[in-house]
């Protein structure tokens, strides 16, 4: 015990000493029990009334230990008192073990072997029990000793060789018992120490996966509150800029608008995948797993990317296929979608082809490029957040890093493992592997009515647009881009004032064509709550846009659940004037 940490050794005898105090209160009993048989025996077999005086000594004893017993339970600090308790237990064991020592002398008569052999069996059983049964070695010695050096006394006593043989044979078992007990009690002193430390590290490993988890929700939050700060700003330049676009056509300085948008388009993109990121952490993407037909979602793909691909000078090629499988028809799009986006921005030359394969009850889709290639030591990384292979300067026209990392987290949202086999300088394969789905029958689209063209802004004179906006440069940008297409833009701060701009419109039979609510409002308020509550104030509510930088799962959830159009900042002008020209269009 000495050789332990002192926390470690106070632990393993706070074990032993519980242990021993559960075995002592069960087999105290057992002990007075035997105590009492073995005096009835030898009264019955010498009729020496000194068995009765020896039974009788048994109540102290047992009453003792009793108290030393129901003490240790009763005592709420005993882990910290087990020092106290287990000399307290060795003492009661002593006092035992005395009487039966004792009891060597006193129970067998003078020079008869049988009975005194009885008595050789009898502590030979028990003190080789000790080995087992005991806890502590301070109590192994505390029974041991006493009782045989009473019998090797009595023996001894004798003095015949009879007697003399068997007080040798007690001293030879004396030693084997100490030597395995010894063996005994080290060994349950390592086993409590291994389980011990196994549980420190255990409770080590929790608290660093604790800290560890605590920190990913940390940079979740940092992330969404950044994108937040940053989408307010960057909402109000590109709107800004847009204006600005516009009004420079034909100017000498149309091209440096062009390249201020350019910029903003970029650093909008930044954002958009932050946003995806920490929507992905906080939970607020959920995957709604059907059959789906894959070759619908290799058909978007592909008019997504081939004209970038024919730009870059590149081949690609996306095989139709029959294949159905279970996944997210929308989130699978947007996994492959990151994958062949990396794809074509490492292939200077050559192509990537998509492939789709039936394997036993699994569909591999496979995105293979004659790019660069990835070296081993690379291959797990890549998938790391903002890491990027041989671009230690950061440069921006490759991006954040964060492509791969998305398509990590969404591969674990839908359970479609991804693999990676790549050489360097011959190119890369990502396999992403799906449960195969059967066929289902696909339903002929309804014939619907030719929709009407879409509604140019120009061509809505007199539209009248009540903004919801508690920031007044996004106001401003965004009356600047509204009144540059010839619709009146009304603007207010507080949910107050567009009750009141909402109620004058009614009243002088000019009512608003659209709405649009800025989600997160001053001191609280919500442009969501504020469009849910016009009913109860008899207003019908006009056509209704949100736009909000959040990306907590709590508002996402209220948008979707709400049903109404939501435009995530910033939002560029041409999604914002489609959008608004969508609105007009219906009211």
């Amino acid at each position: 015990m000495n050789s332990l940490p002192p926390d470690v050794a106070e632990r393993v005898l706070a074990s032993k000493v519980d242990a021993q105090a559960r075995t002592d209160r069960d087999a105290r009993w057992l002990e007075t029990t035997v105590n009492a048989l073995v005096a009835t025996f030898y009264f019955w077999q010498a009729g020496s009334f000194l068995a009765v005086v020896w039974v009788g000594l048994r109540v102290p004893t047992h009453l003792v230990g009793r108290c030393i017993s129901k003490g240790y339970f009763a005592d709420p600090q005993r882990e910290r008192h087990s020092a106290k308790w287990e000399r307290r237990f060795a003492t009661s064991t002593a006092l035992d073990s005395t009487l039966w020592g004792l009891g060597c002398w006193l129970l067998p008569p003078t020079g008869s072997p049988l009975l005194h052999g009885l008595l050789v069996i009898l502590v030979g059983v028990a003190s080789s029990a000790a080995v087992y049964g005991t806890q502590l070695w301070s109590v192994v010695l505390a029974w041991v000793l006493p009782m045989n050096i009473g019998l090797l006394t009595a023996l001894l006593w004798q003095g015949e060789p009879l007697f003399l043989f068997m007080a040798a044979c007690v001293a030879i078992n004396l030693g084997i018992v100490l030597y395995f007990g010894r063996q005994q009690q080290q060994l349950m002193t390592q086993t409590l120490m291994v389980r011990y430390e196994k549980e420190d590290l255990a409770n080590q490993l929790a608290r660093q996966v604790k800290i560890a988890h605590q920190a990913n929700e940390d940079k979740t939050r940092f992330l969404a509150a950044a994108s937040h700060d940053l989408r307010q700003p960057m909402h109000a330049i590109t709107l800004f800029g847009a204006v600005l676009e516009k009004e420079l056509a034909g100017h000498p300085q149309h091209a440096n608008a062009q390249r201020l948008m350019r910029a903003a388009d970029a650093l909008s993109g930044s954002l958009g995948t932050m946003l995806d990121t920490s929507r992905l952490d906080a939970g607020a993407i959920e995957a709604a797993i059907t059959p789906v037909a894959l070759n619908s979602v290799l058909r978007a793909l592909s008019q997504t990317f081939v004209p970038d691909a024919e730009q870059r000078g590149l081949q690609l090629r996306v095989r139709a296929t029959p294949l159905w499988a279970f996944t997210d028809a929308d989130l699978l799009q947007r996994m492959l979608s990151n994958l062949l986006e990396n794809a074509l921005k490492y292939t200077p030359q050559g192509g990537v082809i998509v492939l789709t394969r039936a394997r036993r009850q699994e569909v591999w889709i496979d995105i293979v490029d004659t790019g660069i290639g990835i070296a081993p030591e690379h291959q797990e990384a890549v998938f790391a957040e903002f890491y990027q292979v041989d671009n230690p300067g950061r440069d921006r026209s490759r991006g954040l890093g964060m492509g791969l990392s998305i398509v990590k987290r969404l591969s674990h949202l839908l359970g479609h493992p991804v693999q990676l086999h790549s050489r360097l300088g011959r190119g890369s394969r990502f396999r992403v592997v799906l449960a195969a789905a059967p066929p289902q029958t696909e339903l002929a689209p309804p014939l619907e009515a030719p929709s009407a063209p879409p509604i140019e802004l120009s061509q809505t004179p007199n539209a009248r647009v009540l903004l919801l906006e508690d920031e007044m440069d996004i106001a401003q940008a965004m009356q600047a881009l509204l009144n540059a297409h010839g619709i009146e833009l009304v603007h207010a701060t507080t949910t107050a004032q567009a009750y009141q701009w909402l109620e004058q419109g009614l009243a002088r039979k000019q009512p608003f064509n659209a709405l649009i609510c800025d989600l997160r409002l001053a001191e609280g308020a919500d442009g969501l709550d504020f469009a849910q509550s016009l009913h109860a104030r008899g207003i019908v509510p006009p056509p209704t846009l949100l736009i909000t930088g959040e990306t907590a799962p709590g508002p996402l959830q209220r948008v979707r659940q709400a049903g109404l159009p939501v435009l995530f900042k910033p939002v560029t002008a041409p999604a914002l004037l489609e959008a608004l020209a969508s609105m007009l269009n219906r009211s």
